[in-house]
């Protein structure tokens, strides 16, 4: 019984991204504090992480490969920058995701935040699909099997009759002239983002800096804010300021000792240059 009980509550946290203490007790028809020694044991487990009143999702990520793949790689500073952008969001009441994996590693955050969610990514909408208090709208297109991503002239579109309050972007490269992405479609599909938002924040770790991809999203001033990790060098860091474009830096040990609380990020960021 035991064993049942802590399956459906981890089904219940990996299907949420996040859930409450008081609303898995009522779903599981138990005791806050019997919720509480099931997700010790889920923790210690490794599937589920504990935060002040209920948890997060910790388990393994969509099953796509190339989503997969991108997720694996620099996780920590992913992690680190999704807090940032966060606590940089705060209570905006609309918010467009792409389908990047630092993107996904934000919306893991926002899952308890009430709003209204856009986003052309399967993985990102699946964690909102059951959350009442968000309003979610799926951007249509042709979609992208390995990464869940809907792409191309449909989402554009749909893009074009939206107007969102914050977009988060994600970009395969970065350099002085600009954003840059692998797909083309993934380009266009990005640009129709920008022109729907009132502010743009682009999510990118330091690797991606100073490499060009093979097509451009748009030029490093038509972003309002990056962030990212804390390693990047100081001329990239000047570079990004020189544009008019604010930058926070996330910093990746102090991410990992700051909880999240209530689906929102108490993060740690060292600077808004």
């Amino acid at each position: 019984m035991v064993t049942e009980r802590r399956t459906k509550l981890l089904e219940i946290v990996r299907r949420q991204g996040f859930a409450s203490l008081p609303d898995l007790a009522e779903t599981l028809d138990v005791s806050e504090s019997t919720v509480r020694r099931d997700l010790d044991y889920l923790e210690k487990t490794g599937m589920a992480r504990r935060t002040h009143g209920g948890a997060f999702y910790a388990g393994p990520k969509p099953q796509l490969a190339h989503f997969q793949s991108r997720q694996e790689a620099q996780w920590g500073k992913k992690r680190a920058i999704a807090r940032v952008a966060a606590s940089l969001i705060g209570g905006v009441d609309t918010l467009l995701l792409d389908g990047g994996s630092t993107t996904y590693e934000l919306a893991r955050l926002m899952t308890g935040t009430p709003m209204q969610v856009v986003t052309n990514s399967l993985p990102v909408a699946n964690l909102f699909s059951s959350r009442p208090e968000v309003g979610l709208i799926v951007v249509g297109g042709y979609l992208q099997s390995t990464s869940g991503v809907l792409l191309g002239t449909y989402a554009e579109q749909m893009l074009s009759s939206l107007r969102v309050r914050t977009a988060v972007i994600s970009a395969a490269g970065v350099t002085d002239t600009g954003l840059y992405n692998s797909n083309h479609m993934t380009a266009t599909t990005q640009q129709a983002m920008i022109r729907a938002a009132d502010q743009v924040i682009l999510v990118a770790d330091s690797t991606k800096f100073g490499h060009q991809s093979i097509a451009k999203v748009c030029d490093l001033h038509e972003i309002d804010h990056v962030v990212v990790d804390s390693q990047v060098e100081e001329s990239w860091q000047k570079t990004i300021t020189s544009a008019g474009v604010q930058l926070s830096l996330a910093d990746e040990l102090a991410a990992d000792s700051h909880p999240v609380t209530d689906g929102r990020a108490a993060t740690q960021a060292d600077s808004s240059l």
